[in-house]
């Protein structure tokens, strides 16, 4: 025994989670994305293996995800302001309505079922997949940032997404700014800014609203965050990202958009099986 748990079971535990790491990071460098939509559906796999409730499961993918996920935006959006990329009107004004669609998102987590989280998921997933598919960051809806209450309203609906789905919010942001003509350069900076905030409350709220449901989740968990997985999967996820970084240099930028469009639609192809 170990901290009150089966020392086989917290292996069992940490071996998955660090392969899943690996597959994460390879999966991350490849597609250029480290967020949810890659982390969420190996956790979902890990946690099945592990025998974790389906009451839970979800919910422990979406908030160890969020939390992995912590380090990684905090490197970025410092490296990016330092370049000065950010736009940091916009981080002022989403950061508040931001976490406060994150706080009801931790809300919904502890009362909805998990069929709730795979739907929002399965939609969220499609949509970034026809995304990559068609090719619509070329849209454009305007040459100039819309007005506070809009940019206002994005934030909020980009902290609820974050919180549902288990990402830092930068395909959301991403795709409100360079609708409005911003650079990616300065869409993924100020993406990075507002996932701080986002990561950090997504975190902390995933714990809380996981408490009641200990019983349930895997050894070493605090509420719906799995601190095994925070501790394995984000260290080896970053180091073996370079591999698929080295792949992804020998694919033509179109198909890894369409590689990456196909794994979307597995994944809620997936999620959306289980829910028969």
């Amino acid at each position: 025994m170990l901290l009150g748990y089966p020392i086989g079971e917290l292996v069992l535990l940490a071996l998955l989670i660090a392969g899943a790491g690996i597959l994460v990071g390879v999966l991350a460098g490849l597609f250029g994305i480290g967020g949810g939509a890659v982390i969420v559906p190996v956790l979902y796999e890990v946690f099945r293996a592990l025998g974790v409730p389906e009451d839970v499961r979800m919910q422990m993918c979406i908030g160890t995800s969020l939390a992995i996920i912590v380090p990684t935006t905090v490197r970025s959006y410092i490296a990016h302001k330092k370049k000065g990329a950010v736009i940091p009107q916009v981080v002022r004004i989403w950061a508040l309505p931001a976490v406060i669609g994150v706080a009801i998102g931790a809300v919904i987590a502890h009362y909805a079922p998990a069929q709730l989280f795979k739907i929002v998921f399965v939609v969220f997933a499609v949509l970034i997949a026809l995304r990559m598919l068609f090719g619509t960051d070329r849209w454009i809806l305007g040459s100039d940032l819309p007005g506070r209450p809009w940019l206002t309203f994005y934030g909020f609906l980009t902290g609820l997404i974050s919180s549902l789905v288990g990402v830092s919010g930068g395909s959301v942001s991403n795709a409100v700014l360079t609708f409005y003509g911003r650079s990616m350069q300065q869409a993924v900076a100020t993406s990075a800014g507002v996932g701080v905030p986002i990561t950090i409350a997504g975190t902390l709220g995933y714990m809380l609203a996981g408490w009641p449901y200990m019983a349930q989740t895997p050894p070493l968990s605090i509420g719906f965050v799995s601190l095994i997985g925070f501790a394995l999967m984000a260290p080896v996820s970053s180091y073996t990202a370079s591999y698929g970084v080295r792949l992804a240099h020998w694919l033509p930028r179109r198909k890894l958009e369409i590689a990456f469009a196909i794994f979307l639609f597995l994944v809620a192809l997936r999620f959306a099986v289980s829910l028969i």
